[in-house]
């Protein structure tokens, strides 16, 4: 960037881009260089060269900002780093207007020009610290055209240019002074005949303006008050009026001519000749049917003009007459209802009331006591009284047996009163009734009893079987019979076995419920219960029933028999085993003999031992065949021991298989037959009998 990068106005700079490229020897390659001024290109240039050179020959403030640039070689792009330029120096503009003597409301041509500045530039015209006027624009001059309405002395222009980031403003101009003329046309206004009046008074407004030497014969006069225009034409004739006590105030006559305005003003007061009248309704609350009264009055008049017995009333329902009165009496109904009004005329002078709605109050209406929901016995519910007409508010009261138990009012007519109730038998909610006023106890509405659906919860359910679930066979129907001692129907029964397995549902209008299991078995038992329910919405559980089905009858039989069979074989086992043993006996010769006394127990003190024994005689074996049972005969041998030699016994027991002590030696033992020896053994005087098989 040459010559450098701050430069004064009209320097002439030069932004140089030279790439360094290396290339093969021979080769010619193509540049494009692009420049860029705030990041948005200036120019692009393709030429066979190694450098490029873009110049500003006069640079302006508007030249100032960022620049860069770009080198494009076969679609590769490199750019050089951002320089920033700074040019310093706005021209200053220069005012002129078309002319310096002017009349008031003369229109003067105004030129600010900025010769040779380039950019967005914004121009503005002031008159000392008050600013005129401003305009954008890219040219290096503006018009503008003023409508003089009073002397301007310190005229000037200045102009600003925007750069990227910041805003450049130029001296001010030369200074122009415009020599201004007044115009003579500010009017005169006068009241006739006072500017304190009384209502209906006539008054007069003139207005005028002396042209004597004024040039220009297109003035327009108006006359004005509170922003509304009473006359356009105060040039050619007076405006008349009778003000009403409203009318107090300012009023303006303003003269027009051309674009320029000259008010005159001048206050009015107007004394009321009587006030606005007021309407009242007594007493504020009426009811159907009772006497009321309205009134129409005014709180003050002017004594000096008229007197109260010339004020004459009206009084008015709905637009429409009803009494030539200050005063109306009636009777409160539906037809008296309406907007009255009331209207107080003296000396022409008509004045109305605010209007007031008027509307007899209705007396309450029966009230009609309802519920909310389900009503359940010892659960809370809520009871709602509404009555269908009677003015607001009312007071409803819930009663029971005739006793108050709460009050309640309502004041909007959407709304019913509810009360919060309970009961704990089902004939109780005919006790319930409410009540409804809105006028004392005179306006008192009873309402019929309450009579609505009461629920009974479900008791607990009691589970009964059919048959007895002692004398439950296979092949049996049961009947699981589910009943409950109180609750409203519908009632839904639930049947369930073991593990809660639900096996039926049901609803019914009765107290009880069954559910037949047909030909059932063995799987079939466990336990079962059920549950009620109905719409108060609790469920109760019965009692849990045990069920046993055992075998059929056939069954039984057939394992009875079957043990039968077993035991007649397992006896035939033992008397075949048996039998076997008593051939093995009866082949083998038993004698038994008497032994003589032992010389030891012959000498003893005491007595010994007596000991018997059954003796089998044997019989010749004949091993052709199984030997046949005989009689026996019973041979009781004394057998004499000594208390000193207990071995000999012992010896002699143990030639026997066992032994079974038993109460007598003539006791048969078991089933098996009697027993084949017997030893009767006398000690201490105690008796021991011993039977002995072969088998046992």
């Amino acid at each position: 960037m040459l010559p450098s990068n701050v430069v004064q106005r009209g320097t002439k700079v030069s932004l140089k881009c030279q790439p360094e490229v290396s290339s093969s020897q021979g080769s010619h390659l193509n540049y494009e260089y692009i420049f860029f001024k705030d990041y948005v290109p200036l120019n692009t240039d393709q030429m066979n060269a190694t450098d490029s050179l873009y110049s500003i020959p006069d640079a302006r403030v508007s030249h100032s900002g960022k620049y860069k640039c770009a080198v494009v070689i076969k679609k590769e792009r490199k750019e050089s780093p951002v320089k920033d330029l700074k040019v310093k120096g706005l021209l200053t503009p220069v005012l002129n207007v078309d002319k310096l003597t002017l009349t008031e409301g003369d229109d003067v041509t105004a030129v600010c020009t900025a010769e040779g500045e380039t950019g967005f530039l914004t121009f503005f015209f002031r008159d000392g610290p008050e600013e005129l006027y401003w305009k954008e624009t890219s040219s290096q001059k503006v018009e503008h055209n003023l409508t003089v309405t009073k002397r301007h002395e310190n005229m000037f222009c200045y102009y600003t240019v925007k750069l990227s980031d910041s805003l450049e403003t130029s001296n001010n101009s030369n200074v122009i002074s415009v020599d201004f003329q007044e115009l003579k046309i500010k009017p005169d206004i006068k009241v006739m005949p006072s500017t304190d009046v009384i209502e209906g008074d006539l008054i007069t407004f003139s207005c005028s303006v002396n042209m004597t030497h004024q040039r220009n014969s297109e003035l327009r006069i108006h006359l004005i008050h509170k922003s509304t225009m009473l006359s356009s034409n105060m040039t050619q004739e007076d405006y008349k009026m009778f003000p009403m006590a409203n009318g107090s105030g300012k009023y303006e006559c303003i003269s027009k001519l051309g674009d320029v305005l000259k008010p005159s003003s001048v206050y009015i007061t107007v004394k009321e000749l009587f006030s606005v009248p007021v309407l009242s309704i007594h007493p504020d609350e009426v009811f159907e049917g009772e006497n009321f009264t309205i009134s129409c009055n005014i709180s003050s008049f002017a004594s000096e003009k008229i007197q109260r017995e010339d004020i004459t009333y009206s009084i008015f329902r709905d637009k429409t007459s009803v009494i030539n009165n200050n005063k109306y009496s009636g009777i409160a109904g539906k037809v008296t209802n309406g907007k009255y009004m009331c209207m107080a005329k003296a000396n022409e002078i008509t004045k109305e009331s605010q209007g007031v709605l008027f509307g007899a109050k209705v007396l309450v209406s029966k009230p009609e006591i309802t519920t909310s929901g389900l009503v359940i016995v010892d659960k809370p519910f809520l009871i709602h009284c509404h009555s269908k007409n009677g003015s607001l508010p009312i007071i409803y009261s819930l009663k029971r047996n005739n006793i108050t138990l709460n009050r309640t009012e309502v004041s909007d007519p959407h709304e019913k009163a509810q009360f919060l109730a309970l009961i704990s038998t089902p004939s109780d909610i005919s006790s319930y009734l409410c009540a409804a006023e809105n006028n004392g106890r005179v306006s008192i509405k009873m309402s019929e009893r309450l009579h609505v659906t009461v629920i009974v919860p479900v008791g607990k359910p009691l589970m009964t079987v059919v048959p007895v679930p002692g004398n439950i066979e296979e092949g049996d129907n049961i009947t699981l019979i589910c009943g409950i001692p109180k609750g409203s129907p519908p009632i839904s029964f639930r049947f369930y076995a073991s593990n809660h397995t639900p096996i039926h549902n049901t609803t019914v209008q009765s107290n009880s419920s069954s559910f037949v299991l047909s030909t059932v078995n063995r799987e079939n038992s466990g336990n079962y219960y059920c549950d009620a329910s109905n719409n108060a919405g609790m469920s109760r559980m019965s009692n849990i029933v045990t069920v046993e089905v055992s075998l059929a009858k056939w069954k039984k039989a057939l394992i009875a028999v079957f043990f039968m069979l077993l035991m007649v074989l397992l006896v035939l086992f033992i008397m075949i085993r048996y039998k076997a043993k008593r051939v093995e006996v009866n082949n083998k010769e038993s004698v038994w003999s008497e032994r003589p006394p032992d010389q030891d127990s012959l000498e003893s003190p005491n007595e010994g031992d007596v000991e018997y024994t059954e003796v089998v005689h044997p019989q010749p074996e004949d091993p052709t065949r199984i030997p046949l049972r005989k009689g026996t005969d019973t041979v009781y041998s004394e057998l004499q021991t000594s208390q000193g030699d207990p071995e000999h016994i012992n010896h002699f027991l143990h030639q026997f298989w066992c032994f079974r002590p038993v109460r007598s030696c003539s006791t048969r033992f078991g089933f098996f037959g009697r027993c084949t020896a017997r030893i009767k053994r006398e000690v201490s005087r105690k008796t021991l009998c011993l039977c002995c098989f072969s088998n046992c």
